[in-house]
């Protein structure tokens, strides 16, 4: 018998009947045929289980975060660095306010965990964002972030790999190391992104307390992908000899919303995570992520670099 793999088109957010309709998401257009490929495939998956590289590990604990951070106000904790991604933590002291910047070609999101920041974004009504506010910046629109609460605002932020950002000519920009900022002009003009992507979603407005469950979009493009993953309560964790999937081309990390989620990584003996923490999947490692039984409600906001993401399951038979 040869063991084969099952690729099926992961478009569970588009394809799958959602329990409940939030009203901050638009209709998205299908981009697949249907959600599983025809078929058996033959599919790449490394020899060798691909290493986590500091700062990449599979399970970064806030608690920890904020350990290491104690007293200060002020601090960026690298999270996540990919060919695709970069992710940190980052805390802005009370009354400070960012320079006014803008990201050339790829939106920014970030989830405020704590604190109260005033979003600035060119063109749309200002906005404060408070614990769960998922925030969406399109690209080439200008902004500031100000922490208007009397603590520190914490905030998890993720944007594309490779991208420096851009300044106004007001503004003197931050050295970055083997870059030199020149003063230009430029074409084409400000960022419009789909009306399906939302400015910003209060997530414990939407759903804490509520008995909502949730599968689909946050946000998408071509290459930057969130969903909103919520559910009760698995009756069990599932055996070990449960692969899950993998993906072949990148790694996929999950912010913790709400409750407390399970995974199963290859490689990693089953561990759960709490809200604030962030969990990775190394690129083309097994893995198989889920609501934890001990937990009611609990709640994911995956980040990919595609859409619809692939998943790659194993096959049995010929």
């Amino acid at each position: 018998m040869t063991s084969k793999l099952f690729i099926a088109a992961a478009a569970a957010a588009l394809l799958t009947p959602m329990a409940a309709s939030a009203q901050f998401l638009g209709k998205e257009e299908n981009p697949v045929q249907s959600n599983r490929m025809p078929g058996t495939y033959w599919a790449p998956k490394p020899t060798a289980l691909t290493p986590y590289v500091a700062p990449n590990k599979p399970h970064w604990k806030l608690s920890e975060i904020k350990a290491a951070h104690k007293g200060q106000t002020d601090w960026v904790q690298p999270i996540i660095r990919n060919k695709d991604q970069v992710a940190d933590y980052i805390s802005l002291g009370a009354g400070k306010k960012t320079k006014t910047i803008l990201w050339p070609d790829d939106r920014i999101v970030f989830i405020v965990w704590e604190g109260s920041i005033k979003v600035s974004i060119e063109g749309k009504e200002p906005f404060v964002a408070t614990k769960g506010f998922m925030v969406n910046v399109p690209f080439r629109n200008a902004y500031t972030l100000e922490n208007v609460g009397d603590v520190p605002a914490l905030r998890f932020e993720v944007r594309q790999n490779g991208s420096e950002p851009i300044y106004p000519a007001s503004e003197t920009p931050d050295p970055v190391k083997g870059m030199t900022y020149v003063k230009v002009t430029q074409s084409p003009g400000i960022g419009k992104d789909k009306e399906s992507n939302p400015i910003y979603v209060d997530y414990m407005k939407e759903f804490n307390g509520t008995d909502k469950a949730y599968g689909g979009k946050f946000v998408w493009d071509d290459h930057f992908t969130s969903n909103i993953l919520r559910g009760k309560a698995a009756a069990s964790v599932p055996p070990d000899t449960q692969k899950g999937h993998f993906h072949v081309g990148w790694t996929e990390f999950w912010f913790i919303m709400e409750g407390k989620i399970g995974i199963k990584i290859e490689g990693l003996p089953y561990f759960t995570t709490e809200p604030g923490d962030i969990m990775t999947a190394a690129q083309g490692r097994w893995h198989r992520a889920g609501n934890d039984p001990s937990a009611p409600w609990s709640t994911r906001v995956p980040f990919n670099p595609r859409p619809p993401i692939l998943h790659n399951f194993e096959a049995t038979g010929d």
